[in-house]
């Protein structure tokens, strides 16, 4: 037995694994972006009479209150791929899906939110899928 068999094998991440901690650290930048887009909505640098807190109406209140607080989490959780990071973005692509596809009449209809979120959602499971099946092969 020579030194190279007692040295613990180095871990080497697959490709899944880097893919998906480089599209985490996209997703992320841009959650941190949407996060600082309803900041700025929020104290009245945006155009328009009504983007203003205190001029907007109730619902873009509460809506733009809580995705301009919850986007930059989730945006540090998936940076750092926390657990969390994920489950908190989770929360924002639901409350805006529920936004402009549920109630369109009151925040207004935004197609391309909708499948933007639906295509971040079906790449991270696909890779998530990925890295299960690597590991599931490597078990056995």
């Amino acid at each position: 037995m020579n030194a190279r068999d007692t040295i613990a094998p180095q871990f080497r991440p697959t490709t899944a694994e880097l893919s998906l901690v480089w599209f985490c650290r996209i997703v992320a930048a841009y959650c941190l972006a949407f996060g600082m887009l309803y900041w700025i909505r929020l104290i009245g640098v945006y155009p328009g009479p009504e983007w203003r807190f205190d001029t907007m109406p109730l619902h873009w209140q509460a809506a733009a209150a809580a995705l301009a607080v919850l986007y930059p989490f989730a945006s540090i959780g998936l940076w750092m791929m926390a657990s969390w990071g994920p489950v908190i973005w989770c929360v924002c692509a639901i409350i805006e899906v529920v936004m402009y596809a549920v109630f369109p009449e009151l925040f207004g209809a935004r197609p391309a939110v909708i499948a933007s979120h639906g295509a971040v959602a079906a790449i991270y499971a696909g890779l998530r899928l990925a890295i299960w099946l690597q590991k599931r092969a490597r078990a056995q």
